[in-house]
């Protein structure tokens, strides 16, 4: 079911059968030239893929494992680095924000404010989200049923604000696991609100490390392939150039070198999930030129028959 409503982030259309799109970037803001390096790198890359990008990057990561893990530079100065990253490659820009009072800082700077997974069902958050008028993406808890999203749509939407996203992460499977429901994504779009499947959270290991989430990135691949033929709207992955360096979830982040080759897969199979979806929305590809030529046989041979009563 392809979402009703569409809306536009920057020049990127979302929904409504709109061309794949993708959010990536690194986990969390690491340095100001390290973010850059990263935004300018994904933009070339989608560029060549010819897929729409939404960089993505945390300046404050709330919600970490231990009390010692390193959280980003803070909000001023992490807005501070998006602003610039925002005017410099003229990227859309999604950040999350777990607090009301970042809110309104995050909404002066980025396009879509993220409502973290842990706090998908706090009502002041996602209000006052809504309120800021800013597109909002929606990570659906680790904890809920794809049908519970819908709780957290309707904070947002009665605001007024209707460019919400929402997006599949995983649900907890046993300890320090997570596995993907398939039958999430049909599930989400029939809220008609475009659906999002976060890859690298779902092969994360929660709290595997200790003190820290582990992760199986061997499975990156496999699941978005799986996801883009089921036919989400968009993909979103979580980028390092040197994930064992990575300062956060570097153990289930996608290596910045293999991410052309994975858009160049995605995005024929993007392309034929959506002339599927088409052809079953009642708006079949065009006719080839021997279905044509078939098609006109046919229609002489019928007259010929009614000449002939």
């Amino acid at each position: 079911m392809t979402p009703s409503h569409s809306f536009e982030i920057g020049k990127i259309r979302l929904g409504a059968g709109a061309p794949l799109f993708l959010i990536a970037g690194p986990c969390v803001i690491e340095s100001e030239a390290h973010a850059m390096s990263m935004a300018v790198r994904l933009a070339e890359i989608a560029e060549s893929a010819a897929i729409p990008l939404i960089f993505k990057a945390s300046y404050d990561k709330a919600n970490r494992s231990s009390a010692s893990s390193f959280r980003g530079p803070g909000l001023e100065a992490g807005l501070r680095i998006l602003a610039k990253i925002k005017k410099q490659t003229g990227l859309p820009i999604l950040t999350d924000v777990h607090e009301v009072s970042h809110v309104g800082p995050a909404a002066a700077v980025c396009d879509v404010l993220q409502i973290p997974a842990f706090l998908s069902r706090q009502t002041d958050l996602l209000v006052a989200v809504g309120r800021s008028g800013r597109a909002a993406n929606i990570k659906k808890g680790q904890f809920l049923s794809p049908w519970d999203i819908a709780n957290a749509v309707e904070k947002v939407a009665g605001t007024g604000n209707e460019k919400i996203i929402l997006t599949e992460r995983g649900a907890s499977f046993g300890y320090q696991n997570l596995v993907v429901d398939m039958r999430s994504f049909p599930i989400m779009r029939k809220l008609g609100y475009p659906v999002v499947f976060d890859v690298t959270h779902s092969v994360q290991l929660p709290g595997a490390e200790g003190k820290s989430s582990g992760g199986q990135p061997e499975f990156i691949e496999p699941l978005a392939r799986a996801g883009t033929a089921v036919g989400v709207d968009g993909l979103f992955l979580e980028v390092h150039d040197n994930p064992a360096k990575a300062l956060s979830d570097g153990t289930n982040a996608l290596p910045l070198q293999k991410l052309a080759p994975l858009l160049a897969r995605i995005t024929r199979i993007a392309a034929l999930a959506r002339e599927w979806e088409a052809q079953d929305a009642g708006s079949p590809r065009p006719p080839t030129q021997a279905e044509r030529k078939a098609a006109t046989a046919t229609r002489r041979a019928e007259r010929r028959k009614w000449r002939a009563r």
